[in-house]
C-alpha cells in the first residue's frame, strides 16, 4: 500500500491550470505528474470555483486588525483562567496523588 502524498498549493495550481488549458488530456497529465485523474478533476474544479474570489477581493487577503481593548480584555481573561487553573490543580492534588 502506498503512503498518501500531500502536494503543495503551487503544484496543485500548476496541474489544474494545465488541465484548464486543455492542451493535454487529464489522463496524460495524471501520468506525467503521478497523480490520480480524479485529483486533477478536483483541483481543476476548485480552481474554477475559486477564481472569481480573486477578483472580488482585489487579489488581497482581508486584513485582520484587532483593537487594543480586545487584546487587553483577552489578556485579562487568560490571567484569570491561569489563576483558576493553578488554584484547582493545588486543591485536587490530595485526590490525584500527584
Amino acid at each position: 500500500m502506498r503512503k498518501r502524498r500531500n502536494h503543495d498549493a503551487g503544484f496543485k495550481a500548476r496541474v489544474a491550470l494545465e488541465a484548464v488549458k486543455g492542451e493535454r488530456t487529464v489522463s496524460e497529465l495524471a501520468g506525467e505528474y503521478g497523480v490520480h485523474p480524479t485529483m486533477i478533476h478536483q483541483w481543476k474544479k476548485a480552481l474554477l470555483d475559486g477564481a472569481a474570489d480573486i477578483f472580488e477581493r482585489g487579489g488581497k487577503k482581508p486584513s485582520t486588525e484587532v483593537d487594543e481593548e480586545t487584546v487587553r480584555s483577552l489578556h485579562a481573561k487568560i490571567g484569570e483562567l491561569a489563576v483558576a487553573n493553578d488554584f484547582l490543580s493545588r486543591k485536587l492534588k490530595p485526590w490525584t496523588g500527584k
